[in-house]
């Protein structure tokens, strides 16, 4: 790591949250009298962050496969902030399962409620899919692509974490196709740190799968193909695990 890459990510993490403070200012008007204007705001800071993160760090980034555009549930592998961004800007009316207390970060939670995001209390296993479900269940009013992460939270390249049976419960309740997605970004933009590194950060869209599996099966299916597909990426970006020696 040298000095001047360390430098340019300080100056990318410090240029990317005055933006997102000057961006939800000069937007809230429209944000508070219309629920599209607050999407365009979020829109607008997700292509800025895109774009100042290659200028100033020399991280690219590349959504492939088809993102979906009806209703849906998107179950995508979380690294870090950055595939959150990709993920946003790729399809058209993004709304996220988010932990209840992101509802209190400035800017960033008053924004997220207003696209529709669902917060979501941490607690007791049973207690927290039940009200997943509830809260899940009100929002589905607005149409959108309803984005959840199975495992739960960022897990580390290399680290393993079980996918959490609260996506299946949606899945099985709403109805509707599931479209896994995968990711190399943490190689770039870790879960920890400063350090952003040059590259390039791949959020995949995999094929979808449709609704009427049983949970069960349905959970097989997802990690299978969101952790296949995302070991993939990060081998192709050059990432071993401890494992893999």
């Amino acid at each position: 790591m040298t000095p001047i890459r360390w430098l340019l990510s300080l100056v990318f993490i410090v240029q990317m949250y005055l933006a997102m403070a000057v961006i939800a200012v000069v937007f809230a008007p429209w944000a508070l009298a219309s629920r599209h204007g607050a999407r365009v705001a979020c829109k607008t800071f997700c292509r800025w962050t895109i774009f100042s993160l290659r200028v100033l760090t020399g991280l690219k980034s590349e959504v492939r496969g088809t993102p979906p555009t009806g209703e849906c549930i998107i179950a995508a592998k979380h690294q870090s902030f950055l595939d959150i961004i990709l993920i946003f800007n790729a399809v058209p009316a993004a709304k996220f399962i988010m932990k209840r207390e992101l509802m209190y970060t400035p800017f960033l939670g008053q924004y997220a409620l207003r696209i529709g995001c669902v917060p979501v209390d941490r607690g007791k296993r049973g207690a927290a899919i039940a009200r997943m479900k509830s809260d899940v269940a009100k929002g589905t009013a607005e149409p959108g692509q309803l984005i959840i992460y199975p495992q739960g939270t960022r897990v580390a390249p290399g680290d393993v974490k079980p996918y959490k049976v609260g996506t299946g419960l949606l899945y099985d309740q709403l109805g509707q196709p599931c479209h896994p997605a995968a990711t190399n970004v943490g190689i770039f933009w870790p879960k920890r740190g400063i350090l952003r590194k040059p590259g390039t950060a791949v959020v995949e869209f995999l094929e979808p799968i449709a609704p009427g599996l049983r949970v069960a099966e349905f959970m097989r299916r997802l990690e299978a193909e969101v952790e296949t597909h995302s070991d993939r990426l990060m081998a192709e970006a050059g990432f071993r695990s401890e494992a893999q020696g």
